[in-house]
């Protein structure tokens, strides 16, 4: 990923997204060539000089300062991810690059007490998974949830390429079309803390091709930060789920996120998560029967 073109899309983006009215500036003559902000405007909102903007716009960022940046986000109305996305970028251009570009990208694996955590956690789907959106470790009753995206052979798994490539994911998402946004809004904050994630890329460059919905939305350099919210899922099995899903940072494993799910007491829902689960027991000891009569 070329860190200055992203730089300058990713501005030229966000001061489209932003009209003068918006930020209290007069409107001079019926006909602006641009949708959102000038530059001259989002120079003047950010106390810098158009020629010092216009620098900034195309890439050229060394040096530039955090309160310069702060006054940006300010300038452009950036929520807290959009802000995060630009210092990351930032902070990319100005890295030395010849190292990172040479290290190889790990696949990443959970603690053993990290596996000990999933599997004691029953009653609530829960898996682990890296700021690529691979999944890397589950309980029983998340790989019985996802029990489609598994279905793929290509490990690790990966709800995005599930999303995107699987003909079956807009009936499995019953919101397929907002998890859609929200999905490539994660890739791109992730890409922006690592441009040089050679598995990240090819995950990208895949989707990219592939999809041609990915690459449209791949194109809008949304962000966005995904902590918790509703997912609403219908399984085969068990039909329809609507769950609240969390998560969570694994303070002493950077870049691995457990993400969890659980449904209202009482709804429709629990009642389908109860089912899912003896479903999965079942499941699991005909497979334990079937190994022991082959041994």
């Amino acid at each position: 990923m070329d860190t200055r073109d992203e730089i300058r899309d990713f501005l030229t983006s966000r001061r489209a997204k932003i009209t003068p009215d918006q930020v209290g500036l007069p409107v001079y003559g019926g006909n602006r060539r641009v949708a959102g902000l000038r530059r001259e405007e989002v120079a003047m909102l950010a106390g810098v000089s158009v020629d010092y903007y216009t620098r900034l716009e195309r890439g050229n960022v060394r040096g530039v300062s955090d309160s310069v940046l702060e006054a940006l986000a300010r300038a452009l109305r950036l929520d807290e991810a959009e802000r995060t996305h630009l210092f990351d970028l930032v902070h990319a251009a100005n890295t030395s690059t010849a190292r990172t570009r040479r290290r190889p990208t790990k696949q990443r694996q959970v603690r053993p007490s990290v596996q000990r955590i999933l599997d004691a956690m029953t009653g609530a789907p829960a898996y682990v998974r890296n700021g690529r959106l691979d999944i890397l470790a589950t309980n029983r009753l998340a790989a019985a949830l996802f029990a489609p995206i598994f279905a793929d052979p290509v490990r690790p798994a990966n709800p995005a390429r599930f999303l995107f490539l699987h003909p079956d994911s807009a009936e499995f998402y019953l919101d397929w079309e907002r998890l859609a946004h929200d999905t490539v809004a994660a890739l791109r904050s992730e890409a922006g803390q690592h441009p040089y994630d050679r598995a990240l890329s090819d995950l990208i460059g895949e989707l990219s091709t592939r999809s041609d919905t990915f690459r449209q939305l791949w194109a809008a350099h949304n962000v966005r930060h995904h902590r918790t919210g509703l997912k609403h899922l219908h399984h085969p099995t068990v039909g329809d789920l609507h769950l609240t899903y969390e998560a969570m940072e694994l303070t002493a494993d950077p870049g691995l996120t457990l993400i969890t799910y659980t449904a209202e007491p009482g709804s429709p829902s629990q009642d389908a998560l109860n089912l899912l689960a003896s479903w999965a027991a079942t499941l699991d000891q005909a497979q334990a029967t079937e190994s022991a009569d082959q041994a």
